[in-house]
């Protein structure tokens, strides 16, 4: 009915022993196993695909088309069109969906809110170099 929930290529990955201290923009899929200290937006009007891995953090906002979460998020979630919250995930913020997964043991300390109005991704203000 929604198409497939995995995306076969991660296009981006932070790995499990790298910190980002600042936002990500990013574009198709990405993994993250390690450290975000900044909002991670995926770029609209592209397809986005996020998975937040059982060790992996962080501490911003988060907005993508897909996300699977099974690390830890402390701040807003918006998934404008399915999230996955797994056994080992811990999500401090309020949530914005579209269709919801949640399995036994997932933590949200926050609101679930079913929003199709307010989980379009927006983009963020970038200067020129």
């Amino acid at each position: 009915m929604f198409g497939p929930k995995v995306r076969s290529t991660m296009d981006s990955l932070v790995g499990p022993a790298t910190r980002v201290d600042g936002h990500l923009l990013f574009r198709g899929g990405m993994r993250i196993d390690g450290q975000v200290r900044g909002n991670v937006t995926a770029e609209a009007g592209q397809s986005s695909y996020l998975v937040v891995s059982e060790h992996a953090r962080i501490e911003g906002e988060v907005r993508c088309d897909h996300l699977i979460v099974n690390g830890e998020i402390c701040g807003a979630v918006y998934a404008a069109e399915l999230l996955e919250i797994q056994p080992k995930a811990r999500i401090i913020g309020n949530v914005y969906y579209k269709v919801l997964e949640m399995h036994g043991g997932a933590q949200v300390l926050g609101l679930l809110t079913h929003d199709d109005a307010h989980t379009t991704i927006e983009h963020l203000a970038v200067s020129g170099a």
